[in-house]
């Protein structure tokens, strides 16, 4: 924080720039994915195809569906990409406001926000889809049948997945957060009810509407809340040994 303190309008030119880099950084993840969109797709759609019957099958209800539904899936894919890419800008654009011996953990902040990230994604391709396409298709009797079209099942997933891959980023937020002295592992403990109460809300709106995927985003989000009551408090400590008495 050794900088002078910079003007509104030159804030709002420095995002403007770091959005511009997001953006293109995602185009070219689109243009590179943009040729296995159909593979990706069938790699997203395979934990679904799994659970269903055999006979099974995803539909497209209008003739552009299918090709549209490749489109979304390039864009997925690139942003996914282009995640480093993005925790990067956004440690540029904050890195004006750290002290110049935090400057330098620009790379350990990417692959850690990247790991979070995808962590969570992962965890919901592999463990909530399986049991949530389960739980989904166990509505299926002799007279009724699921018959999902390919752009619905990309937005549930897109949705979901991103859902997962945000709220992962817990520990990473409530690091800045004790960093700035805005975030202190004494309330958070205090807080702790409130928190689990919030964190069920949250699971409620972000996931479908059944208590299966909404437990399994609630609970690694209660395990990431206890994980940033200590990332927290070893901010603070660390703060108090580099404080002179």
């Amino acid at each position: 924080m050794e900088e002078e303190k910079l003007p509104i309008t030159d804030h709002l030119e420095e995002l403007r720039w770091r959005l511009v880099k997001c953006v293109v950084a995602i185009g070219v993840g689109f243009l590179a994915t943009y040729t296995f969109s159909e593979k990706i797709f069938n790699f997203l759609v395979s934990p679904l195809i799994r659970v269903m019957p055999e006979d099974g099958q995803l539909i497209y209800t209008s003739l552009p569906e299918a090709f549209f539904t490749y489109l979304k899936v390039s864009f997925f894919a690139g942003l996914l990409l282009s995640a480093p890419v993005i925790f990067y800008q956004i440690w540029k654009f904050v890195m004006p406001g750290l002290y110049e011996n935090e400057r330098r953990y620009v790379l350990p902040f990417v692959l850690v926000a990247s790991l979070f990230f995808f962590m969570g994604i992962s965890f919901a391709f592999y463990v909530v889809f399986p049991l949530g396409f389960k739980f989904f298709l166990g509505f299926s009797t002799d007279r009724i049948s699921a018959l999902p079209s390919m752009n619905q099942y990309l937005g549930f997933a897109m949705r979901l997945l991103f859902a997962f891959g945000i709220t992962f980023e817990l520990p990473v937020v409530m690091y800045f957060l004790a960093k700035m002295g805005i975030a202190n592992h004494t309330v958070l403990r205090k807080q702790r009810k409130y928190a689990i109460l919030i964190v069920f809300v949250l699971a409620a709106i972000l996931t479908p509407p059944d208590v299966i995927s909404q437990f399994l985003l609630a609970i690694p989000l209660l395990i990431l809340y206890e994980i940033s009551i200590w990332v927290t408090y070893l901010v603070r400590r660390k703060k108090d040994k580099d404080t002179p008495a």
